[in-house]
């Protein structure tokens, strides 16, 4: 039950980023996932072979808009010294 709840979040976090539902996933008799798309008006496409979970959820997160990774001012202020302290030290 687990794998599949894994592979599942992935799947909910794809549709949550395309702002759309038409992701969602089959699993097969010897529990490997395949990622489906459903558009109105077409039939089923499969996007990928039949994958391993790590290599499911892997492929999943890499599909659609990915999300900004949050940066705080103290990574910004950081990133600003490190370049700083590069520019000042001689070769």
């Amino acid at each position: 039950m687990m794998r599949s709840t894994r592979a599942a979040s992935a799947i909910e976090r794809l549709n949550t980023r395309t702002e759309s539902r038409e992701y969602s996933m089959l699993r097969t008799s010897d529990e490997r996932f395949i990622l489906t798309r459903r558009v109105a008006g077409q039939p089923l496409e499969k996007l990928n072979e039949a994958m391993e979970l790590d290599d499911f959820v892997s492929f999943v997160n890499a599909q659609g808009p990915q999300k900004a990774k949050r940066v705080s001012k103290l990574d910004v202020q950081f990133e600003k010294n490190m370049r700083n302290k590069k520019e000042q030290t001689p070769p």
